[in-house]
């Protein structure tokens, strides 16, 4: 089951707060009680050692000094709220803080408790109903002992102290975590809100709703996410547009020459057509037949490309070479246009590293498309240039030109001018876009100039071969 970052916040802080509620009321309230009792423990020390210190001046028996400790018991209890007993050697209790265990006897009750220099949590057993701190200190005279300080503190009071000061942090933690919950209020408000928005956009975004404008969000991070989703949805929208463009280009570049394919077919078998002129018709279907072959074989060729990618073996080979071979398929056509090929080539032989057989269609394509749109009794120059470790190929045309607007669409499968549409009968707007998906495959680029009215020139880089 996923659980939302609201219920895991939420988890988490309750969490926290009952971890530190559990930690302070255990492991805090002991360390708090120790600190309290050993503080307590070494005042009752000094205490007691203040107090002999007065009886040996004294130098007498706790008989002697008897109204002495009285004074300074009643100081203790009001000063301190330490109880103070004066011991006699046989266990007598001779002054009490109190007055009311005055006279009776520890030995009798518990004859173990005046050997002990100090106890802890335990009290003079039948004598004293709560437990105690206690620290018995041997009242000596000339190295003899004369009798005992007993001075005890109760265990409830270190208890109620302890707990007071826990009693105190609790108070500044709840008030923490006041705080504490506005932050994470705010951090979720500021971190999760926005991610909540954004995937409500998403989904608006795949159910075809792009205009649903971006979800207002000021964080740098998170904006960046919601960026990123409507660049996405807006690539996915010019996606499926592009997708009904293509099958709309395919449908029709099909269906032009199917049609007339099947009409000159009834035309011939009905016997419309006489037979002087039927030569004439076959070669129109001969030639609507090579069309739609041509457009099939550019279309496998691209989807080969986006499914594995266009695969490049590099080889060196001379580049003037394949330029001539190249060009010497189109005479036929240059001579029925009058168009002559001028090469303007940089040595006899350039040798480049490239695949062989595809650099010769991307001359094929350039050469093609310059001759379409080219004036008749016009010139078509094929240069090469090397350049520090490059060759620079320029396929030139003295013809329509491209507008500028135009110039970011040539590009583009399918993509034919409408100025163009009267001079290009036979091809299918594929060769530009495989032209520059093999020129992309070899790491080279491949440029556009061109003018209105006067022509266009192609120059496409590749990679000069040095032995």
């Amino acid at each position: 089951m996923k659980l939302s970052l609201r219920f895991q916040y939420t988890i988490a802080y309750l969490l926290m707060v009952i971890a530190i509620l559990g930690l302070l009321n255990t492991y805090g309230f002991s360390m708090i009680y120790d600190y309290l009792e050993t503080n307590k423990e070494h005042q009752i020390y000094q205490e007691a050692s203040f107090l002999a210190s007065n009886y040996a001046n004294i130098n007498a028996s706790p008989e002697n000094g008897i109204l002495s400790m009285e004074k300074q018991a009643t100081r203790l209890y009001s000063t301190t709220g330490i109880r103070l007993w004066v011991v006699d050697n046989s266990g007598k209790i001779i002054t009490d803080s109190f007055s009311e265990l005055t006279g009776k006897n520890i030995a009798d009750k518990d004859p173990e408790f005046l050997s002990k220099q100090s106890t802890k949590g335990m009290r003079p057993k039948g004598i004293v109903k709560e437990d105690m701190l206690s620290v018995i200190y041997p009242l000596t005279v000339s190295k003899e002992t004369r009798g005992y300080l007993v001075l005890m503190s109760p265990i409830a009071d270190i208890r109620d102290e302890a707990m007071g000061y826990i009693d105190t942090i609790l108070i500044c933690y709840l008030l923490f975590l006041g705080l504490t919950a506005i932050i994470l209020i705010y951090l979720y408000w500021r971190s999760v809100a926005p991610l909540e928005r954004i995937g409500k956009n998403a989904h608006e975004y795949a159910n075809g709703h792009f205009d649903v404008p971006a979800a207002p969000i000021r964080g740098k991070e998170q904006l960046a996410v919601a960026s990123a989703v409507k660049y996405l949805a807006e690539k996915t929208h010019s996606m499926s547009d592009y997708q009904k463009q293509f099958l709309a280009n395919v449908s029709h570049d099909f269906r032009s020459p199917l049609t007339s394919i099947r009409g000159y077919a009834d035309a011939l078998i009905d016997g419309t057509i006489p037979p002087e002129m039927q030569e004439k018709y076959l070669k129109i279907i001969m030639s609507e037949t090579e069309r739609l072959s041509k457009l099939t074989s550019n279309l496998l060729e691209l989807n080969q490309f986006e499914s594995g990618g266009l695969i490049v073996e590099l080889e060196h080979f001379d580049l003037h070479q394949t330029i001539k071979e190249t060009i010497s398929t189109f005479e036929q056509r240059c001579e029925k246009k009058r168009i002559s090929l001028e090469l303007l080539l940089d040595g006899k032989q350039l040798f480049v590293e490239a695949d062989q057989p595809k650099i010769q269609r991307v001359i094929q394509n350039l050469v093609d498309n310059a001759i379409k749109f080219s004036h008749t009794n016009s010139v078509i120059e094929i240069h090469t240039t090397r350049k520090h470790h490059k060759v620079f190929v320029s396929v030139k045309d003295h013809g329509i030109g491209i507008t500028r607007e135009e110039e970011q669409k040539i590009w583009d499968r399918f993509y034919k001018s409408d100025r163009s549409r009267g001079k290009d009968k036979t091809g299918t707007g594929l060769g530009l876009s495989i032209t520059k998906e093999i020129i992309d495959a070899h790491g080279e680029n491949i440029n556009v100039i061109s003018t209105e009215g006067v022509g266009t020139e192609f120059i496409f880089s590749l990679t000069l071969w040095e032995e």
